[in-house]
C-alpha cells in the first residue's frame, strides 16, 4: 500500500506521521514544491496548477491514494485533482476542524494564514458548521514560514503575536494550516490560561489520514511491523527531507521508521 502526500512544504509532515502511526507498513511518497513555498500568497489559479504539478509527480509512482495536505491547495486546487486523478486515485483533501471543535461548545479560535483568515471560504465553514460557538479568526503572519525553516525565534515571535489576538477565555484552537500541527505544543502553552480546563486543540491531520485509509478499503494496522518506505520528491525529483523537517518529532519519526530515498 502506497499513498502520497502533496503541500508546497514539509507542512503534509504531520498528515504523513499520521498515516505512519496508523499503518507502519505504508510506504509514503512526499511531493514539495520547494520553489513555490508558500503557495497562500499566490493566485488561486496557480496554486492549482503547482498543487497539480506536485500530484502528477507523485502519480507517477503508483499510489493508492493522494493526500492534499494544504489547507490552500485543497481550497483551489482539489476539484482540479478530483477531476484529474479520480475515480481511479482517490483524492483526499484537507478541511480545518470547525465542526469538531464547534462540537465542544466553548468559544473557539481559529488560527490560520492570513490569506485564508477572513476568507469567504473560511467564513463559509463557521457558518456551516459553527453552529451557536462563538468563534474567532486569528491571523498568523510569518508562522507557517517560521515553521517551515524550523526558525525558533520567528515560531515564538508569530505564537506570540498571534496569542495577543486570541481571546483569552477560548477553550478550544483550530490549526488552520498544516504547517501548526507541527508546533501545536508551543501554541498550547502560548494559550494555557492559568486556573482553566486544559486547552483544546483540533488539528486535521489524523482525520485525512484515517480518510485516506478509508478511501483505500484499508484499516488501521498500528501494531503492524514497521517496514512502509518513504520517498521524498522536490519539484518532481527523488531528494531527501528537508534538513529544518528533522527539527520536528513527526519529521525525526518519519526518517526513523522509513528507509527514506
Amino acid at each position: 500500500m502506497k499513498i502520497a502526500l502533496v503541500d508546497s512544504g514539509i507542512g503534509l509532515l504531520a498528515a504523513a506521521a499520521a498515516v505512519r502511526r496508523l499503518r507502519p507498513d505504508a510506504d509514503l511518497l512526499l511531493s514539495c514544491d520547494p520553489p513555490g513555498m508558500p503557495w497562500g500568497p499566490r493566485a488561486p489559479e496557480d496554486i492549482a496548477a503547482r498543487a497539480l504539478a506536485a500530484a502528477e509527480a507523485a502519480a507517477g509512482y503508483g499510489p493508492g491514494a493522494l493526500i492534499v495536505a494544504c489547507n490552500t491547495a485543497t481550497v483551489h486546487g482539489l476539484p482540479v485533482l478530483r477531476s484529474r486523478f479520480e475515480p481511479g486515485l482517490p483524492v483526499v483533501g484537507t478541511v480545518p476542524a470547525i465542526k469538531p471543535a464547534a462540537a465542544g461548545g466553548g468559544p473557539v479560535a481559529i488560527w490560520a494564514t492570513p490569506g485564508t483568515t477572513g476568507s469567504p471560504y473560511q467564513r463559509g465553514l463557521i457558518t456551516e458548521f459553527g453552529g451557536s460557538a462563538e468563534v474567532t479568526e486569528v491571523p498568523c503572519p510569518g508562522l507557517a514560514d517560521a515553521v517551515e525553516h524550523a526558525d525558533e525565534r520567528a515560531i515564538d515571535g508569530a505564537i506570540a503575536a498571534a496569542a495577543a489576538l486570541t481571546p483569552p477565555e477560548v477553550t478550544t484552537v483550530v490549526l488552520g494550516c498544516t504547517h501548526y500541527e507541527l508546533v501545536a505544543e508551543r501554541i498550547r502553552a502560548a494559550l494555557q490560561q492559568p486556573g482553566l480546563p486544559p486547552l483544546v486543540l483540533h488539528g486535521s491531520a489524523g482525520a485525512v489520514a484515517a480518510q485516506a485509509l478509508r478511501r483505500l478499503g484499508e484499516h488501521p494496522a498500528p501494531g503492524a511491523p514497521a517496514t512502509g518506505g518513504l520517498t521524498v520528491l522536490l519539484s518532481g525529483r527523488e531528494g531527501g527531507l528537508p534538513e529544518p523537517a528533522k527539527a520536528y518529532a513527526d519529521g525525526r519519526l518519519l526518517t526513523a521508521a522509513g528507509a527514506t530515498r
